[in-house]
């Protein structure tokens, strides 16, 4: 038999011809998949000369991709059983699960789901194989005659349909059947794979989660869905620590926490997207502003201050019209004047409630002439905008219709953009040490180079890979991990954002920087070099929080509430025994009111241990208690959030050891030494 020469697993190898992945690697049952040149493919294909390949296994993060999709396919096979005359839509993987939409069948109760899952399982049990084959468009016409859905993606390519990549793509349509141990076909579905060699493997690491409507297309116009989501793992262990993980974030959920801490809500009076803060969260905004200002005033940024509407003609020369129009709210006709009879004298003009604050920024810059001595100009704002994000997709203080931004642009030369980067960026991670967040890597997210789209992209090629090279090296100067982003590039320029992981592991976008070619260009901005002539600057957008109200929600959810004292709403709490310890306790909170501390004084009728319990339930850092003895003594007794406590300190000591630690931005809840 003849032999081929490959490279598997980043080693030279040699092997018969007709050798597969499922018989090379029949000894290693973790390994489900192959990643050939980059592509991955089912278990079976055959090896090549000249091929690269390397295994997937199952809990690798593209071995958890196709055990998803596989999952998709079991889901959608006990869904056909209980409706057969069900319409397939789109069933694809997503970050941590899956799902599937289909028509024509009964809304999803629970009591459905549980039968779904059921019938899943014992698909699973079966060990049916998942077999792909070619089909033609013709072929593919008369096997899903009855399956309209899946005919559109067959005629349109996939095109429109978010998630169709899974269905269609590539060269060539396949069809994958679910094929039983004695041959026959249990069920099949037009699919682009690749897939776990059976079902088998799904194992018992997987159960649905929950349903929802849905549009096909995602168009609200279009025909009505039932999507149903589920989640799976490598093993029933790590199903069952996503499962806790997901009860943490429950409870972590800032949108709870900001009704039960009395810091937020979102009036429905006022609209979706929409938050009025409370005192107590209002005393946390500002903390968290005053501190994001005042490191802004020592890096060297000017404050400017801009409007929350403007004229649409300043968005078209940004270049966010029409590329951004989607998601800025519908602009409003004003100044039309008319005479007595009704007739237009004076057009109006569109005004556009402000989506981003770069061009006003702009107009700032070019107000004036600009010497290179004065570059770089650092302008800062914390800017109000609004955005026009479906209701849908709107979500607590993460995903907003209005918003605050700590938003920045710099002015510099092509010559000190490398460093301005370089120093903002380790500017942005200082602010989020600063926080208590410093488990993070960084994103670069570039233009799209395929062409699907690269018109949304404006610049040259040059300008492009200019930009990209400077945040690269920015990037490389941390020592931090580097993750690309392909296509999720700003129209004007790349991007980098700081990823953030926090308390319980999930990952946040935090800070950007981009690097922006355009808008210099399009605002026609100028400065006068050393020889005299006139130059383009380079324009630098940051963020160092986002938004701010997204960044409370993140810290929200980070802390569990449970803020660290030089940014809780309410920092000490103090506790008298009984009510003839009244009068002492509030002397305590006297002196500490002059240091600046935020005290509240429980002086209602509740009994004791309800106090301290009330404390406890508000995560106030500090409870003080007052008794006959603490009295006695001039001292008070310390309980901390943990249920430790410190008993009989005295009051100047307990007075000193708050201030200094509030004072040092302490995030640990107990006193350090150096308090």
């Amino acid at each position: 038999m003849s032999s081929i020469d490959l490279v598997i697993d980043q080693e030279k190898q040699t092997v018969e011809s007709g050798t597969t992945g499922t018989t090379w690697y029949e000894q290693r049952r973790e390994v489900v998949a192959l990643m050939i040149d980059g592509t991955p493919r089912d278990l079976f294909t055959e090896f090549e000369e000249g091929m690269t390949v390397e295994a997937i296994t199952i809990d690798s993060p593209a071995g958890l991709d196709i055990l998803r999709h596989s999952a998709t396919h079991v889901l959608a096979q006990a869904v056909q059983d209980t409706f057969p005359d069900v319409n397939l839509g789109i069933g694809p993987f997503i970050t941590d699960g899956f799902y599937y939409d289909f028509g024509n069948i009964d809304s999803v109760t629970p009591e459905l789901m549980r039968e779904l899952e059921k019938k899943m399982k014992r698909i699973v049990k079966e060990g049916q194989s998942f077999v792909r084959r070619v089909i033609s468009e013709d072929e593919a016409r008369v096997e899903l005659a009855d399956q309209p859905y899946k005919l559109e993606l067959v005629t349109t390519k996939g095109s429109g349909a978010e998630g169709a990549s899974v269905e269609v793509g590539g060269h060539e349509l396949t069809m994958y059947d679910n094929v039983r141990r004695d041959g026959t076909v249990a069920w099949k579905d037009l699919c682009r794979g690749p897939h776990l060699p059976n079902t088998r493997l799904i194992g018992n690491g997987f159960a649905l989660t929950k349903a929802s409507a849905a549009y096909w297309k995602g168009d609200q116009s279009g025909d009505h869905l039932q999507r149903i989501y589920g989640t799976a793992w490598a093993s029933k262990d790590d199903l069952v620590a996503y499962q806790e993980r997901i009860k943490e974030a429950e409870r972590r959920d800032h949108r709870r926490l900001g009704a039960e801490l009395d810091l937020f809500s979102f009036p429905e009076e006022i609209g979706p997207g929409l938050v009025v803060f409370h005192p107590k969260g209002g005393i946390l905004r500002h903390e968290i502003e005053k501190y994001v200002i005042e490191r802004h005033e020592q890096f060297g940024f000017d404050f400017v201050h801009t409007p929350e509407i403007s004229k649409g003609g300043l968005f078209h020369t940004s270049g966010h019209l029409p590329y951004y129009a989607d998601t800025m709210f519908p602009p409003m006709q004003v100044d039309e004047e008319r005479d007595e009879e009704g007739n237009i004298t004076k057009a109006g003009q569109e005004y556009y409630l402000k989506a981003m604050n770069c061009p006003m920024h702009n107009l700032i810059f070019r107000s004036r002439g600009r010497s290179y001595r004065e570059l770089p100009a650092r302008f800062f704002e914390m800017g109000h905008d609004y955005r026009y994000e479906k209701s849908g997709v709107v979500h607590g203080l993460t995903r907003m219709r209005g918003f605050t931004q700590d938003d920045s642009h710099t002015y510099c030369t092509p010559e000190q953009a490398g460093e301005e980067i370089r120093s903002q960026i380790n500017f942005f991670l200082s602010i989020l040490e600063a926080f208590g967040l410093n488990d993070f890597y960084l994103e670069l997210s570039t233009r799209d180079e395929d062409g699907k789209k690269k018109d949304k992209f404006i610049g040259s090629d040059e300008d492009w890979a200019n930009a990209t090279k400077a945040l690269e090296d920015a990037c490389s100067a941390t020592g931090l991990q580097l993750v690309p982003d392909p296509g999720g590039a700003a129209f004007y320029g790349p991007k980098v954002s700081v990823q953030v992981k926090d308390a319980i592991g999930r990952t946040w976008q935090m800070s950007t920087i981009q690097y922006d070619f355009n808008q210099p260009e399009r605002f026609d901005l100028e400065y006068t070099a050393a020889d005299g002539s006139r130059q383009r600057p380079v324009m630098i957008h940051s963020a160092k929080l986002g938004s701010v109200e997204r960044f409370i929600g993140v810290l929200t959810e980070h802390y569990a509430g449970a803020f660290p004292a030089w940014l809780a709403p309410v920092q000490v709490k103090i506790v008298p025994v009984a009510e003839a310890f009244a009068d002492y306790v509030d002397q305590v909170a006297a002196k500490l009111k002059a240091e600046g501390i935020r005290v509240e004084v429980d002086h209602s009728d509740d009994r004791f241990g309800k106090k301290i319990r009330n404390a406890s339930k508000e995560k106030v850092p500090f409870t003080l208690i007052a008794g006959g003895e603490d009295v006695e003594a001039g001292a008070v007794s310390f309980r901390f959030r943990d249920g430790s406590q410190d008993n009989g300190v005295a009051i100047d000591d307990a007075v000193a050891r708050i201030v200094n630690h509030v004072r040092r931005r302490n995030n640990s809840d107990l006193f350090a030494e150096q308090d």
